[in-house]
């Protein structure tokens, strides 16, 4: 039997917040103010979800890409219909179109970040929004969660 690896480990802390995102219509207006509701920035599940991911921040699993300073990877293809990306930035990202939506998990790593203009927390895009993911006065953690993996990055 093979121990289980620090990746496994998140994906399964990962997995009660991708259980309950699933039942979140990203339709909704005020889907963001419900993602918070069900799944409180200072509840156990985030809070556990924050220590880990801040921890592997410098390890090869969580980060293992790097373009234009900004560090990314995947971190599982399919997990309750999402996929969920890691992204590690302090600055604009490259712009990009959310086919199904986006659901992020800001956390932050250095400073006093804020995401599209949001502190830490939850931020939610509905189905067909375009934005530059940009984070300015520090550096931020954030994990995507992608319905169906669906993301349309946008060509220069």
């Amino acid at each position: 039997m093979s121990a289980i690896t620090p990746k496994d480990h998140f994906i399964t802390l990962l997995r009660p917040l991708a259980e309950v995102l699933a039942q979140v219509d990203l339709k909704d207006p005020h889907a963001q103010r419900r993602v918070a509701q069900l799944l409180p920035f200072a509840g156990g599940s985030v809070a556990r979800v924050r220590k880990a991911g801040l921890a592997a921040v410098t390890s090869d699993w969580l980060l293992p890409k790097e373009a234009g300073g900004i560090r990314f990877g995947r971190v599982v293809k399919d997990l309750c219909g999402f996929a969920v990306d890691a992204v590690l930035m302090d600055k604009p990202g490259p712009k990009h179109r959310h086919p199904n939506g986006e659901v992020d998990l800001c956390f932050a790593r250095s400073g006093s970040p804020r995401f599209d203009g949001n502190a830490e927390g939850w931020t939610v895009y509905g189905p067909d929004t375009t934005h530059v993911p940009t984070v300015t006065d520090g550096e931020m953690l954030i994990l995507y969660f992608l319905p169906a993996g669906a993301i349309e990055f946008a060509k220069n």
